[in-house]
């Protein structure tokens, strides 16, 4: 069942029991008054006739001689109105002439009642199927009840009153059913265009696999124009990651030709008897060396990245930063005395120290800062400097990373941290991991890694962690 056919329906049924419930209320309500109204007219004329009698005659007569004298009931009496008074024992004493012949059925709990001093008033079902509301006011002469004043009406108009009542609401309940039924499908219909649109447009992406189309977002701010844009940011991001996917492939493969082919060409200068000879055999040995150190590198920045997705779990303990520091700066020497072996190189440097201790690992952080370093030796020609400082803030720690380089141009800083981004720079080689890993690693550690870079000054990459709590 569709999502527009599942909506009218509800809206149907809710919309069914609302008017149900309306059209009961209003039949009770009304039946309820019409039936007040002819009981107050009944019970005010039977009061009228009680008091006449009363008014006629006198107790000690009656008590005497037992004879009422009994007014004209037609004063009383309407067309609509049948009037008799009865005595004790349920005779007639006398009518109003719209009976005829006729008498008021006799109805033995409405006497009883009235014997007992009591009004009563009742609904009587005559032979011939009419309703018929009679009050029965009883007739006292000192302390002694001699009779009662009957007063009925036939409820024909009340029930064709509520019969016309019933069928308007019951036609009204199911016209407005039926047209309200129309049009809830019609604006479910109109409703839910925008999403048959946007999956027929989603489907037709899929299909021809474009990732680079994009939805058309409608014009009004609400929830179909939030999901359009949605799905359209999802798109982007989904679009940039397989983009990021097709380069890391072409990449990796790039970045595994150039070793395979070292070692292959190594292994071939071996079989053809550099083997025999122990300094070119050293020196292919080195070679091969090297380009699987390289390969391994690469295999392990992938399998971090992979275990980074996974949602993998740092295993922290409280971490000396400052000591960190100098770890990394001894190695940072190393990596400068290998990269520059001759000549002028980079000099690295010991900035602002400061003690702090945080909750980290230690290896993970230390991978992070020697990813900075190695980075700005790779952009920082020789004779320039890279700096590295401890900062202790209050509740936070900075460790920044300043070298004299080459900088980073506005258009490429904003995607430095994107995974497999590389900027067009010539001589520069990489996949695009390194940064990637160094902001995750400092998010993992609940902290952030920002960056500031001047073209042809230099780039400063910081550190924020946050310190341990005791």
């Amino acid at each position: 069942m569709s999502i527009r056919l599942r909506l009218t329906l509800w809206y149907v049924g809710v919309l069914t029991a609302i008017l149900i419930v309306f059209s009961a209320v209003v039949y009770t309500f009304l039946s309820f008054s019409l039936l007040d109204e002819v009981d107050r007219t009944l019970r005010d004329r039977a009061t009228q006739v009680g008091a006449g009698i009363v008014a006629q005659n006198d107790p000690l007569t009656v008590l005497r001689t037992g004879l009422i004298d009994l007014p004209e009931l037609d004063v009383f009496s309407t067309p609509a109105l049948y009037i008799q008074v009865i005595r004790g024992d349920g005779s007639v004493a006398r009518r109003s002439q719209n009976l005829g012949n006729q008498r008021l059925p006799l109805d033995t709990d409405l006497l009883a009642v009235n014997l007992n001093g009591q009004p009563a008033i009742k609904t009587i079902v005559l032979e011939s199927g009419v309703r018929l509301r009679m009050v029965s006011v009883p007739i006292s002469v000192g302390e002694r009840v001699v009779g009662a004043v009957q007063v009925g009406q036939p409820l024909t108009n009340v029930d064709a009153v509520l019969q016309r009542v019933l069928v308007l609401l019951m036609g009204g309940t199911i016209v407005t059913v039926i047209v309200a039924g129309g049009v809830g499908f019609l604006m479910s219909w109109l409703a839910l265009r925008p999403i048959d649109r946007i999956t027929q447009t989603a489907g037709r992406i899929a299909h021809a696999q474009d990732l680079s189309r994009r939805l058309p977002v409608p014009k009004t701010d609400d929830e179909v124009g939030r999901l359009v844009s949605t799905f359209n940011a999802m798109l982007e991001r989904l679009d940039r990651l397989f983009q990021a996917q097709q380069r890391l492939g072409a990449d990796v493969s790039h970045e595994l030709r150039t070793p395979l082919t070292t070692i292959r060409g190594n292994v071939d200068l071996l079989r053809r008897g550099a083997a025999d000879d122990p300094v070119e055999r050293a020196v292919a040995l080195d070679a091969i060396e090297g380009e699987v150190d390289r390969m391994s590198r690469l295999v392990a920045d992938l399998l971090l990245l992979a275990q980074a997705e996974a949602g993998i779990k740092l295993e922290k303990q409280p971490v000396e930063l400052d000591t960190l520091i100098l770890q990394v700066y001894r190695q940072a020497q190393l990596m400068s005395a290998t990269r520059f072996p001759t000549g002028e190189r980079v000099a690295i440097h010991l900035g602002h120290e400061d003690q702090a201790i945080i909750e980290g690992d230690p290896d993970r952080l230390k991978q992070l800062l020697l990813n900075l370093i190695d980075n700005a030796l790779k952009y920082t020609p020789p004779g320039g400097h890279v700096t590295i400082s401890l900062y202790h803030d209050q509740d936070w720690v900075r460790v920044s990373v300043e070298d004299t380089g080459v900088g980073i141009p506005p258009d490429v800083l904003p995607h430095i941290f994107d995974r497999f981004y590389r900027a067009q720079r010539e001589g520069r080689k990489g996949v695009g991991l390194g940064l990637s890993i160094a902001r995750w690693i400092a998010e993992a550690h609940g902290g952030n890694l920002t960056v500031e870079s001047q073209v042809g000054k230099g780039t400063t990459f910081t550190l924020w962690l946050p310190t341990a709590t005791e």
